[in-house]
């Protein structure tokens, strides 16, 4: 399994969201592994993307969106869910990254189902906080590396032939933007 390299995160945001989908999101904890097919994502900017987290200044939570590619940003939202995004920007963007909103679960689904209480296969990862809670992501993986070998990283996946794009969910800003990506598969 190839691990997908720091290049790749190293484009225009909305690029790397299209090209995560069908890539592989792998979990390790302990001696058990976790792994599941990206299926939709969502593309936050900087200045040009009042619904971005980077929109602002720099605070402690959103840090990581200004840091070098290829890093996990995991958020704590609403009180009670994170969120993993994968740190992605063209090298001119200060800052930018990618909100993996769905996979479809591949390997370790028994481990899934015990983190989600066993809610079935069609609705164990099909959202953002539904994926973190199944695969196990908090704040302990914010700021991990990706492009190496370890807790959490993405590899290369399956082909994708058809991509299906519509504004981002849950926000209210910049809802023009047409920067959620989906596939079926």
């Amino acid at each position: 399994m190839t691990i997908l390299p720091r290049e790749f995160y190293s484009a225009d945001t909305v690029s790397v969201a299209k090209n995560l989908l069908g890539k592989k999101i792998v979990r390790i904890i302990g001696r058990n592994k976790i792994s599941g097919i990206i299926t939709e994502t969502e593309a936050y900017g900087h200045a040009d993307d009042p619904a971005s987290h980077a929109f602002g200044k720099i605070t402690d939570r959103n840090r990581a969106m200004f840091g070098e590619v290829g890093f996990a940003y995991v958020y704590f939202t609403y009180g009670m869910h994170f969120c993993f995004n994968v740190v992605a920007k063209n090298p001119e963007s200060p800052a930018g990254a990618v909100l993996i909103r769905a996979i479809r679960p591949e390997g370790g689904i028994k481990i899934m189902e015990k983190n989600r209480g066993s809610v079935g296969l069609k609705n164990l990862a099909n959202g953002p906080a539904k994926l973190a809670q199944a695969m196990e992501i908090t704040k302990g993986q914010y700021g991990v590396d990706l492009t190496k070998k370890s807790e959490l990283y993405i590899a290369e996946g399956i082909e994708i032939k058809k991509i299906i794009s519509s504004p981002r969910i849950g926000i209210t800003k910049a809802v023009e933007k047409l920067w959620n990506f989906k596939v079926e598969i």
